[in-house]
Formats: structure tokens, C-alpha cells, sequence
């Protein structure tokens, strides 16, 4: 089933082409959605929900999105920080006062949104299990020490970003930061993506395909370095079947277990390419967008072993913003053009053994429209 259905603009026709690609090569079941000056231009999906390909991919269908949950989570802290609840120049521990063991007196919250913070791994050897203990995850991030100066180097947080950002919005709020972006955010836009799902939407769920030649038992890794190394890792080994069980769904890990599709990332994180808007209904002011795209570190990444642009809460990439999920899911914004667009998918690509710009190709679709 290659066919690709949905709406989009005839000026956009290049990404239905090329979703359809995708479908008729790589892809199991996907959808795409571009999004200019807070108005849908193209919302397509198409293909399968199982790996069997027996369940249409329908408009409704959910994915997990695995990383490309951390732009929503960063959205949430630059709300707040608009509304001048959180201030990005304060210390994590103005806030949560817990958090000033070990040497963090200092460490600031746009360190924690930037990557920069010294605090790639969670504290000590952990499994998946230990993942959904909210507070003991997050009382062992406050007493644990930076493994830099704050600031001084960056090292992706693939896991810590969300339970940090998480307790900072639990502490300012009262509330959880699920519970913050669904009545904060997705409510107010009508955005069907959720951080953490629950069993009433179980039956819409595409669940991950693990990539051609692998199982389930596929894991993910941080990439080597540039000597061909890799990190030591301590922290928990994290399997496809991990990511499709339904423990994963109910629990709380904001960096990596959002559900959605490319219509609601693409409508959530246009709120940011689209200056604090969408469909009239504001969420931040112009200038509460800025910090999305203003760089705050360049240069090496100790985690990723690649050079990286961070902004407040997003990685930068030329003229965008955004971050995309283990896997191949993908949002970027492009504030001046005032264009976001988003990919998302159930089958997975091990970019270690295939190349992969199914995302990509979507996005240089979109800006093939702009003219």
C-alpha cells in the first residue's frame, strides 16, 4: 500500500512524491506534514501500522517518536520561561534547591536545555525498570556531580534532558511535564501527541519496527566517536521491545517516549517557527521563541562524537531548529521562513549499517514549495 493520502497544497506536491518513495522503498508506514505561517500545507500519510502489513496507517495512527519528544519537552521550558516562572540565567537549584550537591550551585538552566550541563548519564549502572522511578531518578541527578564545568562542553543528554527539565517544570508548577504539554500545549492547539501514552489510545499505536536484518532485541547506542571509540556507557540498555512494551508507554522518561505524528509535531513545534502562534492561538511571545534558535554552544559533542550546534533546548542546523528520535523520526522549524516540518515513522534505520535521509528528503521537499 504506497498510496499516500491526506491533503497538500499543490505547491507542496514534491512531498507527497516523496513520502510515496519512502513507502515504495523503505518505509512500513509513515506520515509527513509541513506546516507555513501557522497553516497546515501538507498533512500525508500512508502504508502500514504492523510490521506484517495487514493494519492501514490512518490518519489518526500514532508512533512513538522516541527523541524527537525532547522538542516538545523544550517547548514547555521556554513557555514557562516567557512567562517569567523560570528564569534560563538562574541556577537549576534556585528552583530546586536539592540540585546544589556535588558542585551544581552554579548550573544553570540554559545549561541543562543546551546540552552543556555535565550530565550525559544517569546516575550509576542502570536497567529500563529503574528508568520509571521518577523520583529516584531525579534525586540521583541531584546529588550526582557534573562530569564538566557547566558550560564549558557540550554532551547530548539523551535520557537526563527530559527528567531535568521535567522536575524543574514539576517544581514551578505542581505538575508533571506530561500533564504541563497536554494542558498547556497540545489542549489549546488540538495537537494529538502525548508524552507517555495511555491504554486508551493503545489501539491507534504503530508500534517500532526494528530495522531490515534485526530483531527487536536492537538497542540503542550513541554513535563512535571520531577515533572509532565509543562512550562507556552505564546507563540503561534500551531495546526495540523496550520501546514497544507498554510499561515504556505509561511511564514518565519526557526525553524519549512521546507519541505522535507528523501533524502534531509539525503543528506543536510550528508554534516556535511561526514566532509564538499558531491557528490563533498564542502560546509564547515573539520574543519567547528567540531562544529556540539562538545559538548557545558550537563545537564538538563529547556524546554524539560530532561537531553540534545547541540552541536552548534544540540542536541548530543552518537556518533551523529542531531534533529528531532513534529511529528516524524528525521535526525541524525554520523561523524565517516560518516553516516546520515533521516526519514520522515505524520503521527504523540502523544508521550505522544504512544511510539514513528519509527525514531529509521530506524536508528539502518542503522547501522545494517555498519557491
Amino acid at each position: 500500500m504506497n498510496d499516500v493520502r491526506g491533503f497538500c497544497d499543490p505547491r507542496f506536491a514534491a512531498v507527497r512524491e516523496a513520502l510515496a518513495a519512502l513507502l515504495a522503498k523503505d518505509d512500513v508506514g509513515a506520515s509527513a506534514a509541513v506546516y507555513v505561517n501557522g497553516e497546515p500545507v501538507a498533512d500525508l500519510w500512508g502504508g502500514y501500522a504492523d510490521e506484517r502489513r495487514t493494519v492501514a496507517w490512518e490518519r489518526d495512527t500514532l508512533a512513538a517518536v522516541n527523541s524527537t519528544t525532547k522538542n516538545m519537552v523544550a517547548l514547555c521550558a521556554l513557555i514557562l520561561a516567557d512567562r517569567g516562572e523560570l528564569d534560563l540565567s538562574a541556577p537549576v537549584a534556585a528552583y530546586w534547591p536539592e540540585f546544589a550537591a556535588a558542585g551544581k550551585e552554579n548550573l544553570l538552566v540554559r545549561h541543562v536545555l543546551s546540552h552543556t550541563a555535565g550530565l550525559p548519564d544517569l546516575p550509576g549502572p542502570t536497567t529500563v525498570e529503574d528508568l520509571y522511578a521518577w523520583e529516584d531518578v531525579t534525586a540521583g541527578l541531584a546529588a550526582q556531580p557534573p562530569e564538566w564545568e557547566p558550560g564549558t562542553a557540550a554532551g547530548y543528554h539523551a535520557l537526563t534532558f527530559g527528567y531535568l527539565i521535567g522536575e524543574l517544570v514539576r517544581r514551578i508548577t505542581g505538575r508533571g511535564v506530561g500533564a504541563f504539554f497536554a494542558e498547556e500545549v497540545a489542549e489549546p492547539l488540538g495537537a494529538d501527541f502525548h508524552i507517555g501514552l495511555s491504554a486508551d489510545d493503545d489501539h491507534r499505536l504503530a508500534p517500532l519496527v526494528p530495522p531490515p536484518s534485526l530483531t527487536d532485541e536492537y538497542a540503542a547506542d550513541a554513535p563512535p566517536g571520531p577515533d572509532g571509540t565509543r562512550r562507556e556507557n552505564t546507563g540503561a540498555v534500551i531495546r526495540v521491545k523496550d520501546a514497544n512494551s507498554v510499561a515504556w508507554r505509561r511511564a514518565r522518561i519526557p526525553a524519549v517516549n512521546g507519541y505522535g505524528n507528523a501533524r502534531s509535531a509539525a503543528l506543536v513545534h510550528s508554534v516556535l517557527a511561526n514566532h509564538g502562534s499558531v491557528g490563533g492561538v498564542r502560546l509564547l511571545s515573539p520574543g519567547g521563541c528567540e531562544p529556540a534558535w539562538r545559538e548557545e554552544f558550537r563545537g564538538d559533542d563529547r556524546v554524539l562524537g560530532t561537531p553540534m550546534s545547541w540552541t536552548t533546548g534544540f540542536g541548530r542546523f543552518g537556518n533551523t531548529f529542531g531534533w529528531g528520535g532513534w529511529g528516524g523520526s524528525l521535526v525541524v522549524g525554520d523561523p524565517g521562513a516560518r516553516m516546520t516540518v515533521a516526519y514520522v515513522m515505524n520503521q527504523m534505520i540502523d544508521r550505522e549499517r544504512q544511510t539514513d535521509d528519509r527525514g531529509m528528503e521530506i524536508v528539502m521537499a518542503a522547501y522545494s514549495g517555498l519557491g
